[in-house]
């Protein structure tokens, strides 16, 4: 009797351990059809990614967004409001703020934060997908935000009214909370004009963090790169002159230089970063074209932005840092401020004249096709586009 109750045991464990199992495939086979109902439902339509556009509307800052098809072409998904207002530099016509990096997309957080030049404040929104959830309105810690830069848990701002200034955050939770001491002024002439030009352009961070780099335009003609601590940036920077050059826009190559757009001289110019973060420079190129400011990095090669003769011009960054020309390509009018896709095969730039976007693929040799373009409700001459 006692090995029949045994048996008898054994097979209702047996029974127990299939049900057991069997429940697990269907909660594996539940859990990975709601991972992928969320992956479509992130993106509806088969979209492949998300393109956000600010468009700095006086009356009423917002950012637009955009679905990305597999083809790259885009399809606008929502339009929210930022509780903020843009702003215009005087004697700026298609690029308002004159800057680079005021709409900024925190990938590791998921998060996009915008300027709103016109309120001294920066908006931060989470991301979802293609749709965005307002979180935090906060005080740019100055006057007129042009530039949002990001590095792990530190956030920056430039604000170019005023002489310039830099304030530091610190993201909490996805919030920012401004830090008092990590304010730092950069000293430029509050009344020089016009100011769309006399004005700083850009700041963010090195690859590796170590450093906080500003580009001053014609207000200094200099890159400013600040020494990044545990307590803040250091209260001075390491300036580098660069008379007449008027660097406005950059990005970094593979091996950390700086690439940096030279409006005064219609040029790109590669430099290394020193131990003692002072910049030697490597490489520069005339593109050929007018207003050359904004840059956007695709692997080896890197696309600026020339909105005086509506045109994007490639370059290819040699390993030694070396740029040679890969071509030229035409946009609408105005070409402003341009991202590129996550997965590297489309660039998108903006269009300040008609407020648009220009949609390109991005081909293997480095020259770009055009696959479409669209025109971004209320945004004639703003600034600011992150793709994901």
């Amino acid at each position: 009797m006692a090995m029949d109750m045994k048996t008898v045991d054994m097979k209702t464990v047996g029974m127990r351990s299939k049900a057991v199992a069997a429940v697990a495939v269907m909660v594996a086979a539940g859990a990975s059809l709601a991972l992928g109902a969320g992956s479509a439902s992130a993106y509806p339509g088969g979209a492949h990614g998300a393109v956000f556009v600010q468009t700095d509307g006086v009356a009423g800052n917002a950012v637009v967004v955009y679905s990305r098809a597999a083809d790259g072409t885009l399809h606008q998904s929502g339009v929210y409001r930022t509780g903020g207002l843009g702003g215009v530099l005087d004697g700026s016509a298609v690029d308002h703020l004159a800057s680079q990096g005021s709409l900024t997309y925190d990938r590791a957080h998921g998060l996009l934060y915008a300027v709103n030049a016109g309120s001294d404040t920066v908006t931060v929104f989470s991301v979802r997908g293609d749709k965005l959830i307002r979180r935090q309105v906060v005080s740019s810690g100055g006057d007129f935000p042009v530039s949002v830069a990001v590095h792990g848990d530190l956030v920056y701002v430039l604000n170019a009214l005023g002489g310039g200034s830099v304030q530091g955050f610190r993201n909490v939770h996805g919030s920012l909370v401004k830090v008092a001491s990590w304010h730092r002024s950069l000293g430029l002439d509050p009344a020089a004009t016009p100011q769309f030009t006399h004005t700083p352009g850009q700041l963010a961070f090195t690859p590796d963090g170590r450093a906080l780099v500003v580009t001053t335009k014609a207000g200094a003609n200099t890159v400013d790169v600040f020494p990044v601590h545990r307590s803040g940036i250091a209260a001075r920077p390491v300036v580098t002159a660069t008379p007449g050059a008027v660097p406005f826009g950059f990005t970094f190559d593979a091996r950390g230089r700086l690439v940096v757009t030279e409006a005064g001289t219609n040029s790109v110019a590669t430099f290394r970063i020193g131990a003692d973060l002072r910049l030697t420079k490597v490489s520069e190129v005339a593109t050929g074209q007018a207003a050359t400011c904004w840059i956007a990095r695709d692997g080896a090669r890197v696309y600026a932005s020339n909105a005086g003769s509506g045109t994007l011009s490639g370059l290819r960054v040699g390993t030694d840092g070396t740029l040679t020309a890969v071509g030229t390509t035409a946009t609408g009018a105005g070409t402003v401020d341009a991202d590129v896709s996550s997965d590297g095969r489309f660039l998108y730039v903006q269009t300040g004249k008609e407020g648009g976007v220009d949609e390109f693929r991005v081909n293997g040799d480095g020259s770009l096709t055009r696959v479409g373009s669209v025109v971004v409700p209320d945004a004639v001459g703003g600034e600011g586009i992150a793709a994901s």
